[in-house]
């Protein structure tokens, strides 16, 4: 156990998928999993243990920001041999392709942040997602014939519609980088993932577009990220 998890070893998958939303890890596995059982409830980040498919698989949520997801993923990898993560979250859209409920994968994730820095003495700031992990997902996506949007993402400390001056946050951008959604996790993540030579990617549904009007209610995004859910799901079976 750790201070902030109470699985035992053995308790977890060798795969875990892992949404922001305790509640939402609640829903994939009643939902998704057979045989479930809980296996976190510390600070009701539920965490489950099921099988999907005759396949075992563990959720997890980690929260919101990337000091949380930071803090869960790390005892993941370190304390409990997990191997693969996948994140299934929401984000922002920042092309006019993306419509609502879209799927994106996250290739480069960069953030201005100091995660890398404080962790590891690491300058970091630009990270990539595990290219085998992404490709999983991305055959998955095709023979279930979902179309998924992949490329390079923004990782925030903040939600980006609060932002003050967003403009100014969009010119201090790499010239190169050319994001195409934004959420708050990823970096920690995959950093994590680097540093401990395991893997991590991340799926991410659209819920909100500058270059749409219509924001998504608490209702559509639970069934809107059904999508999303079950390309990761179906990738862990290829685990």
């Amino acid at each position: 156990m750790t201070p902030h998890n109470e699985a035992n070893l053995g308790d977890f998958a060798k795969t875990v998928i892992m949404p922001g939303d305790p509640l939402r890890a609640k829903h994939i596995a009643e939902n998704f999993l057979s045989d479930y059982k809980l296996v976190n409830s510390v600070r009701n980040m539920l965490a489950y243990t099921g099988y999907y498919k005759g396949k075992k698989i563990s959720v997890m949520a980690h929260g919101m920001g990337m000091p949380s997801v930071g803090i869960y993923s790390y005892e993941l990898y370190k304390f409990y041999d997990v191997e693969n993560i996948i994140r299934i979250g929401s984000c922002g859209g920042y092309i006019q392709d993306l419509d609502l409920f879209d799927v994106v994968l996250a290739d480069n994730v960069y953030t201005e942040g100091n995660y890398a820095l404080t962790f590891n003495n690491d300058d970091c700031h630009i990270i990539s997602a595990d290219k085998n992990l992404n490709s999983v997902l991305k055959q998955v996506a095709y023979n279930s014939k979902i179309k998924i949007f992949e490329g390079n993402t923004v990782c925030t400390d903040m939600v980006d519609f609060y932002m003050t001056n967003s403009k100014k946050f969009f010119n201090r951008l790499p010239k190169k980088l050319n994001p195409i959604a934004a959420e708050m996790e990823a970096f920690a993540l995959f950093y994590n993932a680097k540093v401990l030579n395991k893997k991590a990617s991340c799926l991410m549904t659209v819920v909100d577009s500058p270059f749409i009007e219509k924001q998504a209610t608490p209702e559509e995004r639970e069934q809107g990220l059904n999508k999303m859910i079950k390309i990761a799901l179906e990738a862990g079976i290829l685990l």
